[in-house]
């Protein structure tokens, strides 16, 4: 599954972009997530305001300094879930905004250039940006030209074009995720289940932290139960963050319609052209005591 599926984005992850037929109500954005370069991701998300990584940047850096205190290891790996280009890696390891990105890559600059000179282009621009504190990043997806294209610009240390809800992790994923302390996902678990979770939850090798931006047309509970299994409470964060604009009246209404049947309240939110997503962390209990959820989430 891709990015676009999976986040049902934008108007969602080229030229030669095609739109596919809506699923359960969500415009589907199929190629959008496995194209040579990420320059049709921000060409076509940027129209329909999409924000998840955005909303993630900061929330990810702050998990990461909390697990940085916890003690002596290894240096921290963060597995990034449904990577696509490395976007949530960019955002959490260099001095640059997603607005920063969005700018970048429709900019007629990039517009000149082939994959080639863009990939020497962002490797060079990310390179000069890297922070101080930043940490390995290794990226699983299905779509493998982006993967390989995170790699690339060196966004990724390591990156797998992988589907694991139809298969087991392979030998080399098994190992990368062996030393895996914070697992992320921005877009994806409409299309998840709880297969890919016990799947690298069972090739780590210590305590994982969790944390999902969840679609509030979605349920998490089955992921989340998956989760409990390996010992993992999770905690849904009060505040909502918006995703993207609906494309038509159809999502808008799909939206409003799943979200009150699920018991949320759409007003303000979904109501007001958005779909929305909540951040679900799920970690060791003795954690969520000693770095409650609010000190995390601003």
């Amino acid at each position: 599954m891709t990015e676009a599926q999976r986040t049902g984005s934008a108007a969602g992850g080229g030229v030669g972009v095609a739109v596919t037929a809506a699923v359960e109500g969500m415009v589907q954005f199929g190629e959008l997530y496995d194209q040579p370069d990420p320059r049709a991701y921000f060409r076509v998300l940027g129209p329909l305001d999409y924000r998840t990584p955005g909303h993630a940047q900061d929330i990810f850096r702050r998990l990461r300094s909390a697990l940085g205190a916890m003690g002596e290891g290894p240096p921290l790996t963060v597995l990034d879930l449904c990577c696509s280009y490395g976007i949530n890696a960019a955002l959490l390891n260099h001095d640059v905004t997603l607005d920063e990105l969005y700018e970048r890559y429709t900019s007629h600059e990039a517009a000149a250039m082939n994959t080639a000179q863009l990939t020497e282009w962002d490797r060079e621009f990310f390179e000069a940006r890297r922070r101080s504190d930043r940490v390995r990043v290794v990226g699983i997806d299905i779509a493998p030209r982006a993967v390989a294209y995170g790699r690339a610009v060196g966004l990724l240390a390591e990156g797998f074009a992988e589907n694991l809800e139809e298969g087991p992790p392979s030998p080399a994923l098994r190992r990368a995720v062996r030393e895996a302390r914070l697992i992320t996902v921005t877009g994806g678990t409409s299309f998840l289940s709880q297969r890919t979770f016990r799947s690298l939850l069972s090739a780590a090798r210590g305590p994982v932290w969790v944390a999902a931006f969840v679609l509030r047309t979605t349920s998490y509970a089955e992921i989340a139960g998956c989760l409990a299994a390996f010992g993992l409470a999770t905690e849904r964060a009060a505040p909502t963050f918006p995703q993207r604009r609906f494309t038509d009246a159809r999502e808008r209404r799909y939206a409003v319609e799943t979200v009150t049947a699920a018991g949320h309240d759409p007003e303000g939110r979904e109501s007001d052209g958005y779909f929305h997503t909540a951040l679900h962390l799920s970690r060791p209990t003795s954690d969520v005591v000693m770095t409650p959820l609010d000190s995390l989430v601003p």
